[in-house]
């Protein structure tokens, strides 16, 4: 069963109506904590909406030109695959160093590539 929650428009401060300029997301991207949602704007500023919540966006709930107010729902994201996401290369084993050079070979009077050599 899939968890679908709505991601609404937080506080943007004394703001109401403002246009959605552009969206970030498609429904199917993978989304973490504050990465990028949409892009709105008043008439001082362009503002950048934060996710609130991890998962995969299910739907977009506005368009560019939708004016929305904080608690707009702007989009649906499912958490539920979230709890059987892989953890970070924890399980994985650690990088090793590098290997240290080899020595190189010492070149001789008459090697090739020495001076005096052919």
């Amino acid at each position: 069963m899939s968890a679908s929650l709505p991601v609404a428009l937080p506080d943007i401060g004394d703001f109401k109506d403002v246009p959605v300029v552009e969206i970030l997301v498609k429904p199917g991207d993978r989304i973490a904590v504050d990465d990028l949602l949409i892009s709105i704007e008043s008439d001082k500023a362009t503002m950048e909406v934060p996710s609130p919540v991890a998962g995969i966006v299910s739907e977009i709930l506005v368009a560019p030109g939708t004016r929305v107010s904080q608690g707009t729902p702007i989009l649906m994201v499912d958490t539920s695959g979230e709890a059987g996401a892989p953890a970070p290369a924890a399980s994985s084993p650690a990088p090793q160093p590098p290997a240290p050079h080899a020595p190189r070979p010492r070149r001789g009077p008459g090697s090739p590539g020495s001076p005096g050599g052919r």
